[in-house]
């Protein structure tokens, strides 16, 4: 486990929200926002963040639009333990 990548999730209920969509399946950041009422921009914004740590990844890198975004193994473990 990575204790500093677990706070930086931890710290922000943007990125806690955005890794609990994403556990259940990977995603779009137009689903994400809708299930969590929020802004597509801060979605994007939140993605990029957590793609920069590698918690998560883009499935569909040579996309334009309609990016599929989905947890990494290291991301499945931090929300694993936000969980508990």
């Amino acid at each position: 486990m990575d204790w500093e990548k677990y706070g930086f999730v931890n710290a922000s209920n943007y990125r806690k929200n955005v890794v609990r969509s994403l556990s259940k399946k990977p995603k779009m950041p137009k689903e994400i926002a809708k299930e969590n009422d929020y802004y597509l921009s801060h979605v994007s914004n939140t993605l990029k963040e957590l793609q920069e740590k590698n918690i998560v990844e883009c499935l569909t890198k040579e996309r334009e639009k309609g990016k599929i975004y989905a947890l990494t193994e290291e991301g499945k473990k931090i929300f694993e333990k936000i969980e508990e």
